[in-house]
């Protein structure tokens, strides 16, 4: 059930264009004005990950605070971390407009904004101010829509980015940039991770490294893409970004070009992720997204083997309590089980969710 002021704040936002509403809602945040409560700290619900130590498992993803705004406002919620990007090198307008598209009767979201964003060093500038700030917060890094090396362009964010990042993303997952996703081949893939880690290796700071991926990828896609993060020794895999299918949607705005979000995603990025911790074994960690808009869901994740999960496009629909709803709702679900540790729910479904197909 959403809160009255959710719902009413969610009727007063719908009633603008999404990129709109978008908008608004960073406004709202930067006002520094509470807009709930965040949970009580509950020590069950943290997590040591890539040796950054979580206070809880759930994350806001990237793609929401495209510039690095607002990641602390976002913490208040009731977040454990926050991810900001994807930034680019140099700003880029993204594709054209309108490019987000409600499907109120999924509960989903299509997108194909493009990477818009203000670029590195506007990013820079916010994530530098904000270092005397506690909190996790990762930075989600992209290439140029028109660059002529990418895997330049991800080496320029690592270098940038290392000393003001807890963590950094590598996406090349979005299927919004042209011939992006192809450097999920084996052969690009070993080429850009051995970039940016050269890179990391280069800088005055070590924050782990993540890989996102896409949900639309088959099990001989899988296999490459494990043993280059394996090879190459990735701190982890986000798993996934948006996906191009548009299996048993109704809502009308679903034949929309873009990524699509939202609870139709679970059931695959779930498959997707379960599929690739048995292929990474039980020691790289991995960041479940898709679909998640419950304390349930969220468990379920980390039951198919992820160690953290994000969400997005839920928030959306159910409002700024929704993050501190999941993680009270957690700290029960660890109650109900009888664990000290969410974390011991990790890969406690991971069969089975191997064996759904995708």
């Amino acid at each position: 059930m959403i809160p009255l002021l959710d719902r009413l704040g969610q009727r007063l936002l719908f009633a603008f264009d999404p990129e709109m509403a978008h908008g608004l809602s960073i406004a709202a945040l930067k006002t520094g004005i509470p807009l709930c409560r965040a949970p009580a700290a509950d020590p069950r619900l943290s997590v040591e990950v890539a040796g950054l130590r979580f206070p809880n498992p759930l994350g806001m993803a990237a793609g929401y605070d495209k510039n690095g705004e607002v990641p602390d406002a976002l913490l208040d919620l009731g977040f454990g971390f926050a991810e900001v990007g994807t930034v680019t090198p140099l700003p880029q307008r993204g594709n054209p407009k309108p490019r987000i598209f409600r499907l109120q009767d999924d509960l989903a979201v299509v997108n194909r904004l493009g990477f818009n964003n203000d670029g590195h060093a506007a990013c820079l500038k916010r994530m530098h101010a904000r270092k005397s700030r506690q909190g996790i917060v990762g930075v989600n890094i992209g290439a140029n829509k028109d660059s002529s090396d990418r895997v330049a362009d991800y080496r320029l964010g690592v270098a940038r980015f290392a000393d003001a990042a807890s963590y950094l993303t590598v996406n090349i997952s979005s299927p919004n940039t042209p011939g992006l996703r192809n450097l999920q081949a084996r052969e690009s893939l070993a080429e850009l991770l051995s970039a940016v880690k050269t890179a990391r290796d280069e800088a005055n700071a070590n924050p782990p490294i993540f890989l996102k991926i896409a949900p639309d990828l088959d099990d001989e896609e899988l296999d490459d893409i494990a043993a280059e993060v394996l090879e190459k020794g990735i701190d982890g895999v986000i798993v996934s970004n948006t996906t191009l299918s548009r299996d048993s949607l109704t809502s009308r705005e679903a034949s929309q070009t873009g990524g699509m979000s939202g609870r139709p995603l679970f059931m695959r990025s779930t498959a997707v992720l379960a599929r690739m911790r048995r292929r990474l074994g039980a020691d790289v960690a991995i960041i479940g997204v898709g679909g998640v808009d419950s304390a349930e869901t969220a468990a379920e994740k980390i039951r198919a083997g992820a160690d953290l999960v994000q969400l997005y496009t839920a928030m959306i629909y159910a409002g700024p309590t929704m993050p501190g709803d999941i993680v009270t709702g957690l700290s029960r679900i660890a109650q109900r089980e009888g664990v000290a540790s969410i974390a011991e729910l990790r890969d406690t479904t991971l069969a089975r969710w191997e064996a759904t197909p995708l």
